[in-house]
């Protein structure tokens, strides 16, 4: 900390700002705008726009992307780094909010429509719009008229008359008019000289109000417009005739928010008669201006949400017709994308304090209820098997050599993620799952006791919660011990990598020569032998592919191995799903008892006693402390090898 110079940092910071800051008359001004016209003549969503695309676009496509392309199919996805850190499993629902600002940017028909996101509680509507906000705050300070309430652009100075001349050398189109205030200053105290009106800078700030209107929903009973429109001045009625604008209080949310964003939250909880200036600030890009003044220039994004119910019942009145005919509707679901909900909690962890040892699979196990519960039931695959498809996993329908096709399984089921257990109640859990430690150290058992204690006191009906409680007492409890049966054997077994890759390509050899009708030839001997049937029926067996469907799946894994060599991917245990369960299982099941006699504390002798130690060991280094260490072998010890 010694050697960090604050005062040159302050310093530095100042002279920059200094040089953004500008005052002078319009004249002035004009030397600026003929060094960036296109940049000066930006309205609004343009503006937004080269925020949002500034830091980088990743354009992916999905064929050059196995797991990407189970769960899109041959889509090609846009990635914006601008929301990378921050939002996880809703690329479609950023994509939709992009393509709205690059049409909008163009100044196509969204340029007159207002943003609207959709969604359950938890899903990040709020969030996006908080992003929204502060990309506007972080950008570069904007020419303004000084003084004008609206901050409006110093290009509605140019009369009407030469503005074709302006656009033609400047190469750029002026768009807008002067607020009535700016008007009456030009006539008044400049005498129509509007290259003297003098211009500055304005920076955005939502704690002031500076191109950030926000409109919360207000009681139906005391909707007063001129939270969005201003107000007239009572004060100085006795001063000034009730038309002259210097009665006007130009400082509702869409006059501050001019140039910039305005945001209503909640939207539809407020009257419909509350929210008609929306229909001309969206078609007819203006406001009316507060008592007996003309209509006034409104350059805005307007940004609302709202949750589904209230949406639906706004847009069932066919009276509302004007003002659906002006929204650009986004949904934003729950994430359904397993390792993608994952980096949703440990984005939330990194902005807490919490620093308590988090055990493996503890926040994967939490984020598996979380999308079981968002997930449709499907008459094709069981809400554990639809999760892990989604996940980009590779499932063989049971008894089958066919691929579960995500797609279908998506077709059937058009809303899902719009409703579940949200993001904010599973981090609710986790902070009471440490609470409760008296180690400072959570771990998926104590995590999955705390989910089911308040899955209970949830305010949902009886049949939700039951289905809710089958998932935490069933499903995940039998796919965790699946897991952890996984965990001890990798720790247990002295080069468990190899092992499998060694069952792997053996069973590669073994099933290419059998779909091929050929032998295979011995390494060492040069003998020719035939492919060992047992052994590939040893494996596929684990996986319940029996009789006629074994002669499919050996020619499903091998066409699948040469198309990933023809893609010049590297062939690997894990490439093809199925196959990689087939050989943990196979894996497992040999040293399933001894496995069994080791995690038994009273049963082990001296031998056995080093080799705990050494696989205790083994998942330290795998990420446990002693202590959930200690938690997990007992549990596996009663649970997964019982006597």
């Amino acid at each position: 900390m010694a050697d960090f110079n604050f005062a040159a940092l302050i310093q530095q910071d100042r002279a920059e700002r200094k040089k953004e800051r500008f005052t002078g008359t319009f004249l002035d001004y004009l030397d600026i705008l003929k060094e960036s016209p296109k940049q000066e003549a930006m309205l609004a969503h343009a503006r937004m726009f080269e925020l949002l695309t500034k830091p980088g676009v990743e354009i992916i496509k999905t064929e050059e992307h196995p797991r990407l392309k189970k769960i899109y199919g041959n889509a090609t996805l846009k990635r914006y780094k601008f929301f990378r850190n921050d939002f996880f499993g809703i690329d479609t629902s950023i994509m939709k909010i992009m393509r709205y600002f690059h049409s909008a940017a163009m100044q196509g028909e969204e340029a007159r429509q207002v943003l609207y996101l959709v969604g359950p509680v938890g899903a990040g509507k709020s969030s996006l719009m908080e992003a929204l906000k502060k990309a506007l705050e972080m950008s570069a300070p904007i020419h303004v008229i000084k003084d004008c309430p609206m901050r409006e652009t110093p290009l509605h100075l140019i009369p009407k008359h030469l503005r074709p001349d302006f656009e033609e050398m400047l190469g750029i189109k002026i768009e807008g008019d002067l607020c009535p205030i700016c008007r009456y200053r030009l006539v008044h105290d400049y005498s129509g000289q509007y290259e003297k009106m003098p211009v500055t800078t304005a920076e955005f700030s939502i704690r002031s109000r500076k191109g950030v209107g926000v409109v919360p929903p207000v009681d139906p009973n005391n909707q007063d417009t001129s939270v969005l429109t201003g107000s007239v001045d009572i004060s100085k009625l006795d001063l000034y005739p009730e038309d002259d604008p210097r009665v006007l209080a130009l400082n509702g949310a869409f006059n501050v928010g001019n140039r910039g964003i305005v945001e209503f939250i909640e939207v539809f909880k407020n009257e419909v008669e509350y929210l008609h200036t929306m229909i001309t600030a969206t078609q007819e890009k203006s406001i009316p201006s507060p008592g007996k003044g003309s209509m006034i220039y409104f350059d805005g994004i307007i940004l609302a949400h709202s949750n589904e119910a209230e949406w639906n019942k706004f847009k069932s009145d066919h009276t509302n017709e004007a003002i659906l005919d002006r929204i650009v509707k986004v949904e934003v679901p729950y994430c359904l994308e397993l390792d993608e909900e994952v980096k949703i909690y440990h984005k939330m962890l990194r902005n807490s304090t919490f620093n308590a040892h988090i055990a493996p699979h503890t926040i994967e196990v939490a984020s598996m209820f979380a999308i079981l519960t968002r997930l449709a039931p499907s008459n094709k695959v069981d809400g554990l098997t639809k999760l892990k498809i989604y996940n980009g996993e590779e499932i063989v329908e049971k008894g089958s050599t066919k691929k579960v096709d995500v797609l279908e399984l998506r077709e059937e089921a058009n809303r899902e993620g719009m409703s579940g257990i949200s993001t904010r109640f599973i981090m609710k859990v986790l902070d009471t799952a440490l609470s409760e430690s008296e180690n400072n150290c959570i771990n998926p058992i104590a995590v999955v006791d705390t989910l089911i204690r308040s899955t209970k006191e949830l305010a949902i009906a009886d049949d939700e919660k039951k289905r809710y409680l089958a998932f935490l007492q069933d499903t995940l409890k039998k796919e965790y011990n699946k897991i952890i049966e996984k965990e001890v054997t990798r720790a247990f077994i002295h080069g468990y990598k190899e092992q499998a890759e060694s069952l792997f390509n053996n069973y590669l050899d073994h099933a290419e020569a059998f779909v091929n009708s050929t032998k295979l030839k011995d390494e060492n001997t040069g003998e020719e032998l035939e492919p060992d049937i047992k052994f590939l029926q040893s494996i596929e067996e684990q996986i319940g592919i029996t009789g006629t469907s074994a002669l499919g799946f050996r020619q499903d894994v091998t066409s699948y191995m040469f198309s990933v060599l023809r893609n010049g991917s590297k062939i690997v245990y894990e490439s093809y799903e199925p196959l990689k369960e087939a050989i943990e299982k196979k894996l497992m099941a040999s040293v399933k008892e001894l496995s069994r006699i080791v995690t038994k504390a009273r049963v082990r002798d001296k031998e056995q006693d080093s080799k705990y130690s050494a696989m205790v060991e083994e998942m330290k280094r795998n990420g446990y402390c002693d202590h959930c260490c200690n938690v997990i072998l007992k549990y596996a010890a009663n649970n997964l090898w019982k006597d």
